[in-house]
């Protein structure tokens, strides 16, 4: 199918006429190769330089895309887009094929008849000048860093995992996303603005993911290790930039849009959900059944569907107060009580020697299908899967393998310390979130969180959860190893703006139940997935006001990420009218949770606070 599809494209585009300016179908985008660089314009303003390959040039129309696919979750669940593509051969039996959307450019390399042969060497990469704004994360293989502001290539690293502590030399080594301010407004309506976040999709079988080496201005787009030798068709996953203002950043579906649908003809299983989570209040797996037993029952009092069982559960029958109780004992309690089970794995190709188990029980196929199937039998209904090593092409078919193992026994999916979402939220939809992100758990783990958080939260809606779920794991009221100064209703907050199909709540039980009411009630009704996101207002490690639909009700959640009070901007003329529920803060920090009859235009935080507005409409 694959080679029919590609031999009709080559004929169209031999009849096609030689485009020397490539547009979006608004008109919006536009890009020409200039010097042997392709140069991408949002309006009337240079967005974004790339080089290509020096054989690049001459382009050629093929085709209108037009999409229309639904998604099971995430920012938006029915996704329309619309394209033209265009194409350049680079070889004689090789070609870039390039698509411009309406908020953003895709383009991959394409070859034929390749016969034993290691992957091409790609030559793209992005030109950043100095003096540019930019939010870029180092490069870890769990994605795990902050996105700091600067306007320069010149970083320093940040030693340890995670980045943190002493400063040592240059880094030169980036993992997607990497924002970059074309042009700041210049006016209240964001008249000027312009953004570019770079990225990857629709990573297939003998691919490697890539990330970006610089040397000065220059961001070379790199494949990780992929030693698999290629015969006949093959090509890049899709390199993406999406473009334009900020909300175009945050509200574009452009990494799925590029991914290939699902094959699944049964999806009726996968039911995104709120779950209670262990870990972050022990900084500890789940050995223990009355823990366990603990977080089943306040699921059950919150109306939570899910509870997480994490690492360790392969040692429960060896704690004596279990009295000899087994993970099977736990999975139906938890059951019994109408709450649904999701347990821990160890990938075991990451981090193995002296990291927690069950280990090498999903490596080679047979002992997953195994494995798999005996979750099914006692009634588990999703696994989270820890400690992946990278984004090499082994990961990534390994990563597929999970996913479809999983999908014949009827899994749901969490990928943790693993690579970013690339559009296998699409391809596969019972992978309901990914970690990919430096998220709650580290107030176990590291001292700086504490006063970097409200900043990084700040920053997230315009970068990392851009691109797909991400479990920040987010909802802490009160303290795990390390403190946090963020306030309760920033913490609240999170739960609305971070998009994740499965959203772990990290507090522990006693706090959760010590909140009024109306918090116990929100987190029991809080949607997972959206009919529809929109920006309302802020700029990255500032502030972020975000509002999503779910059927009627409309949630709309802001933080403050600087250490001073702000007034944030809420706009909601999209709403209209309508009774809502606001949850804010007071000046010592305790709850303000108040019914208005009139939407706001604009609400005070304090520092490093927050708000939730929910809003009912008739």
């Amino acid at each position: 199918m694959k080679s029919l599809l590609f031999t009709t494209i080559f004929c169209c585009v031999t009849l096609a006429v030689n485009a020397q300016k490539m547009t979006s179908p608004n008109g919006k985008l536009s890009a020409k190769t200039i010097n042997q660089k392709l140069v991408v314009n949002y309006g009337k303003q240079k967005a974004l330089e790339l080089v290509l390959d020096q054989n690049a040039g001459g382009w050629q129309f093929v085709r209108k895309v037009n999409d229309d696919y639904q998604m099971l979750e995430g920012k938006r669940l029915h996704c329309i887009n619309k394209a033209n593509e265009y194409q350049t051969a680079i070889g004689k039996e090789s070609r870039i094929v390039m698509r411009l959307y309406n908020d953003g450019i895709a383009f991959r390399y394409e070859y034929s008849n390749l016969k034993n042969q290691k992957h091409p060497e790609e030559q793209t990469a992005y030109i950043i000048p100095e003096g540019t704004k930019r939010w870029m994360m180092q490069w870890s293989d769990g994605y795990e860093g902050f996105y700091p502001m600067t306007t320069t290539a010149n970083v320093k690293t940040l030693g340890g995992f995670g980045g943190a502590m002493e400063q040592k030399t240059i880094n030169t080594h980036w993992g997607y996303p990497l924002l970059i301010e074309v042009s700041p407004a210049s006016s209240e309506d964001g008249e000027g603005e312009a953004y570019a976040l770079i990225t990857e999709a629709n990573i297939e079988r003998q691919q490697s993911a890539s990330s970006l080496f610089n040397d000065g201005e220059v961001f070379s787009v790199k494949q990780d290790e992929n030693d698999v030798l290629l015969n006949g068709n093959w090509h890049t996953p899709w390199r993406v930039a999406i473009i334009g203002k900020l909300a175009d950043i945050v509200e574009s579906t452009l990494v799925t849009d590029v991914s290939e649908p699902s094959k699944l003809t049964d999806t009726n299983w996968i039911k995104p959900g709120v779950v209670s989570w262990i870990y972050w209040a022990y900084n500890h797996g789940s050995n223990d059944y009355n823990i366990i037993k603990k977080y089943v029952d306040m699921a059950v009092t919150l109306k939570l569907p899910y509870v997480l069982i994490d690492a360790e559960w392969d040692e429960m029958d060896k704690v004596a107060s279990n009295e000899g109780k087994t993970i099977e004992d736990a999975v139906a309690y938890a059951n019994s009580k109408g709450i649904k089970p999701i347990i821990w794995y160890n990938s075991s190709i990451g981090w193995i020697n002296g990291a927690p188990g069950p280990k090498f029980r999903l490596n080679k196929p047979e002992d997953r299908e195994k494995e798999f199937a005996w979750c099914e039998k006692i009634g588990v209904a999703g696994v989270k899967i820890d400690f992946f090593s990278g984004d090499n092409q082994a990961n990534m078919d390994y990563c597929q393998d999970l996913l479809e193992s999983a999908a014949r026994h009827h899994l749901l999916v969490n990928f943790h310390g693993a690579p970013i979402p690339r559009g296998w939220q699409r391809t596969y939809p019972n992978l309901l979130s990914t970690e990919g992100v430096y998220g709650a758990e580290w107030y176990n783990n590291v001292p700086h969180f504490t006063k970097k958080a409200a900043s990084h939260n700040a920053t997230l809606p315009f970068t990392r959860n851009v691109i797909g779920p991400m479990d920040y794991t987010p909802c802490a009221f009160s303290d795990s190893q390390h403190p946090h100064i963020t306030s309760k209703a920033h913490e609240l907050a999170l739960t609305v703006l971070y998009e994740s199909g499965l959203q772990h709540l990290a507090d522990r039980p006693e706090s959760f139940l010590a909140q009024p009411q109306e918090v116990q009630t929100f987190l029991g009704q809080l949607p997972t997935v959206w009919d529809e996101t929109r920006y309302v207002s802020g700029y990255p490690g500032e502030s972020a006001v975000l509002a999503r639909r779910s059927g009627k009700t409309w949630y709309v959640a802001g933080i403050n990420g600087l250490d001073e009070a702000q007034t944030l901007t809420t706009k909601l003329n999209f709403i209209g009218k309508g009774k809502a529920l606001l949850f804010a803060d007071d000046a010592n920090g305790q709850w303000d949770i108040s019914t208005i009859n009139k939407l706001p235009k604009e609400i005070v935080c304090q520092p490093r606070g927050g708000f939730v507005l929910v809003v009912s409409q008739k």
